[in-house]
């Protein structure tokens, strides 16, 4: 049995938040469409929330508006809530545990952002051996600078979609998943 892994779609990411990614909506809507569906089959949904405890904490600080997690796809009562305080949502928690617990091998994943959070993750899940499904329309990234250059969101989104592709998730887009 799938689990739905939600990976930090919070308030700071959208617009007005503290650090607003390129497309957050359309992603989250992919999201929720797929949330909608593991609800209605009663299957597992994890959620995790980035917190940023730290005094130079430029978004995710705790007790502001934009750490909750966006409403499009907010936990119910029954739905599993993971705080993380690093990239990676294994590191420093109980999500294997809790996965394991469910005894759920396999993960659909969807998520903010991309490029740091998203990729963390499903490195480390295909890491420890769980079957990861990335629904790649259901992230969003950020333009990313290096160097003088900018890189525009979607070539950082594909870029990191594309190397998670085959040896880390098999990726599918949302309506797919839906199927």
């Amino acid at each position: 049995m799938p689990t739905l892994l939600i990976i930090d779609i919070q308030n700071d990411y959208f617009p007005g938040g503290a650090f607003p990614l390129v497309g957050p909506e359309k992603a989250a809507a992919a999201a929720s469409d797929l949330l909608a569906e593991f609800r209605s089959n009663g299957d597992p949904v994890v959620h995790l929330q980035h917190i940023w405890d730290e005094p130079d904490a430029a978004f995710m600080r705790p007790g502001t508006e934009g750490v909750e997690i966006h409403d499009l796809v907010a936990p119910i009562d029954g739905e599993t809530l993971i705080t993380k305080e690093s990239p990676n949502g294994f590191l420093d928690t109980d999500l294997e545990s809790v996965l394991r617990g469910l005894d759920s091998d396999s993960l659909v994943v969807a998520g903010m952002m991309t490029s740091m959070c998203v990729d963390a993750t499903v490195r480390a899940a295909s890491d420890l051996n769980f079957d990861v499904t990335l629904a790649h329309d259901a992230c969003a990234a950020p333009d990313l600078e290096w160097g003088g250059v900018t890189v525009p969101a979607a070539q950082v989104h594909t870029a990191f979609i594309a190397a998670l592709a085959g040896e880390y998730a098999t990726l599918a887009s949302s309506a797919e998943l839906l199927d």
